[in-house]
């Protein structure tokens, strides 16, 4: 199966800009990139009350990734002035793509990073796929939830999608038990965990089972 890679920026962004930056993201940064070879789509996530976005551009190949740094540098730059924040940017290979169904307005994503040995990152994704996904798909609300990989950092981030917020809070408790469950038996350890608002839902990455 080929490895689709992608590439997250993290914005810190002025609560009070974030419309805005959603806009700007929708109708400027997505047109650019859908003109960008090996480009296949991105998303954003929103977390209002932090102003923390994340914003995902996924590619064909590490090529492609690679290609695109420079031209994909100026749009970062301009998209962090009008959220009035500053960038952090992460590479990722995309272990693991599942989709119960598309998901609609109004969709929330709960997302957690985890780290551990580089040697043990492999024992790790056999674990989320055997063990926690199959318990995710039978959460009220499930609409997906993928997989990205860092392995030369022992780095892992999880993102599991529901319909609506309300369908994630009702989730909530039964999220952390698999969640706890998953990194103890793959010797993993939480570095964050953080509930998004899906803004932009066009990352079309194919099913990575």
């Amino acid at each position: 199966m080929p490895i689709v890679f992608a590439r997250s920026t993290t914005i810190h962004a002025h609560p009070s800009y974030i419309d805005a930056g959603i806009k700007h993201v929708r109708d400027t940064v997505m047109p650019a990139l859908a003109d960008t070879e090996g480009c296949l789509g991105m998303s954003l996530l929103v977390d209002r009350s932090s102003g923390r976005c994340i914003a995902t551009s996924s590619w064909r190949d590490e090529e492609s990734l690679r290609a695109s740094e420079g031209p994909v540098l100026k749009l970062r730059d301009d998209a962090a002035e009008v959220f009035h924040g500053t960038t952090e940017v992460s590479r990722w290979d995309i272990a693991v793509m599942h989709r119960d169904h598309h998901s609609d307005r109004g969709a929330c994503c709960r997302v957690t990073w985890i780290k551990t040995e580089p040697a043990h990152m492999d024992r790790a994704v056999d674990v989320w796929k055997m063990a926690a996904l199959p318990k995710m798909e039978e959460l009220d609300g499930f609409c997906s939830a993928s997989l990205m990989l860092d392995h030369a950092a022992g780095r892992g981030v999880s993102s599991l999608t529901f319909d609506s917020a309300e369908a994630m809070e009702r989730s909530r408790e039964r999220i952390d038990s698999i969640r706890d469950e998953g990194v103890r038996e793959a010797n993993a350890e939480v570095l964050d965990t953080c509930e998004f608002e899906l803004a932009i839902a066009h990352l079309h990455v194919p099913e990575m089972a």
